[in-house]
């Protein structure tokens, strides 16, 4: 998968023939996103060693170019189709015998990986290298059968061949991508822990069901990437990139599941994508796929009728975060073109508007009866209590008393932001704002309420702190 995120796909929402597109899952550790810091220690076997496909690339790239200035040539490193008599990163060599002992292994994984040709030059050279890790993973695990890191290898070598077949031979690809979930399969076995492998592993498998459009074998594909995720954020949860392809399979799978179970299925892609960005508040794809489910969700409100539910919000919901991602990542056409459809469901010239009730400025304590419900603003600056005389286009005006100071947060002062329950806060649901003054309480009619504006002055501050806040201001402001 691309940086650059995809553009349309089975799982983007539509409004008329505009579309806004879901962003793919988040490359896998064999190509540097959630990679391994470090190689595992070696199980005991001579090069067993577990690595990184990036890794593991580089460093036969490497062996290569050094054979080459000893008067070897590259082909030394890599051999014949078959990667004959090359040194391994671990000085061992492969002798002829091996190579027999290999041509006679007849398995099905390597007959794959040597079909692979790659459609130019770059393709057939990645080609050969990986052709050559596979036999060094093979080697491993005829000397130790039980040895998790050589079938996690091994794994990775079949997804990332999968990558490299043309496009027209989609048999291919899919019969890699099922060797690679047997490999990774047969490596979970023996390491129960091994967050990677089942990370990967529920990445082939969505790569299978995708090829498979909304099929009743595809909808099975999904559950079981979505388990595999789910085991991988088990094993760490501390991975944003997880919780987000996890979010990705739940989104995927609504498309398919029948309607009485889409709304569940999504409310539990939303908490996934919001999981993901509280621990990465500028994780772009994250948010950017939160605000695609929320329009989808928006869409399906507004053609089912639901009583109790606003349309309008969930649209202007989905436009905030559209709105962020864009201000992270300019650049991105994906996120410019969304940003055109969602824009005019911002309450402009704000990035968010709604009510909260708040003290007296400058009133360390007040009483419960000095508390008001008034209307406040969030832009690119700060969060305000709205002036009574200048009130957001298309919004009701709160009662705010004009000889009053407005309540007021700046941007720059924020140090933290966070949900509180407190006695001392009028009935509701709390909202406390850290500021490099003090802090500072709000109260929201609701817990849903209050999410919705921790989200948005988040996602506001990070923009401030990547230095991006004259771009949500070009958005805002027009």
């Amino acid at each position: 998968m691309e940086e650059e995120p995809a553009s349309g796909g089975a799982g983007g929402v539509s409004n008329g023939a505009a579309e806004v597109a879901v962003v793919e899952e988040e490359e896998p550790p064999r190509s540097a996103t959630a990679k391994q810091e470090e190689a595992k220690a070696a199980l005991g076997a001579e090069g067993s060693r577990p690595f990184t496909m990036r890794e593991l690339l580089v460093e036969l790239k490497e062996d290569g170019e050094a054979s080459a200035g000893s008067g070897g040539g590259v082909r030394s490193a890599f051999g014949e189709r078959n990667g004959i008599g090359s040194a391994d990163g671990e000085g061992s060599s492969y002798s002829q015998d091996s190579v027999q002992q290999f041509s006679s292994h007849h398995d099905v994984a390597m007959d794959l990986i040597n079909s692979v040709t790659g459609v130019d030059e770059e393709g057939r050279s990645r080609q050969r290298i990986l052709s050559f890790a596979a036999k060094r993973y093979i080697n491993a695990i005829e000397r130790n059968h039980d040895d998790p890191d050589a079938y996690y290898n091994w794994a990775l070598v079949l997804q990332e061949s999968a990558d490299n077949v043309d496009s027209n031979s989609s048999s291919s690809k899919d019969a890699l991508l099922e060797e690679a979930c047997k490999k990774y399969a047969e490596a979970t076995r023996l390491c129960p822990t091994l967050y990677d492998a089942y990370y990967n592993w529920a990445i082939a498998i969505a790569d299978r069901a995708k090829m498979r459009g909304r099929t009743k074998e595809a909808e099975e594909l999904w559950k079981q990437a979505i388990l595999n995720y789910e085991k991988a954020v088990q094993l760490n949860w501390n991975s944003p990139q997880a919780l987000n392809n996890w979010g990705l399979g739940l989104q995927e799978l609504s498309a398919i599941v029948p309607a009485r179970e889409k709304q569940t299925i999504i409310k539990t892609a939303i908490s996934k994508f919001r999981a993901a960005i509280q621990l990465q508040f500028d994780f772009h794809r994250a948010i950017y796929n939160l605000g695609t489910v929320l329009y989808g969700l928006a869409e399906d409100t507004m053609r089912s009728g639901k009583p109790g539910v606003s349309p309008s919000e969930l649209y202007s919901q989905s436009a905030i975060y559209v709105a962020a991602a864009h201000a992270l990542k300019p650049n991105y056409s994906v996120y410019r073109s969304a940003l055109r459809l969602v824009r005019s469901m911002l309450p402009l010239p704000y990035l968010k508007v709604g009510y909260l009730t708040a003290p007296p400025e400058d009133t360390a304590i007040a009483p419960h009866k000095d508390w008001e419900r008034s209307q406040f603003v969030l832009n690119h600056e700060g969060l305000e209590q709205a002036d009574a005389s200048d009130q957001p286009p298309s919004q009701s005006p709160g009662h705010v008393d004009s000889s009053r100071k407005l309540f007021r947060i700046v941007i720059a002062d924020i140090t933290s932001v966070s949900a509180c329950a407190d006695l001392t806060l009028p009935p509701g649901a709390g909202l406390c704002i850290n500021t490099i003054h003090g802090p500072k309480f709000l109260v929201a009619d609701n817990w849903e309420v209050v999410d919705s504006w921790l989200d948005a002055i988040r996602l506001v501050y990070t923009i401030f702190a990547r230095g991006r806040s004259d771009v949500l201001a070009g958005i805002i402001t027009g």
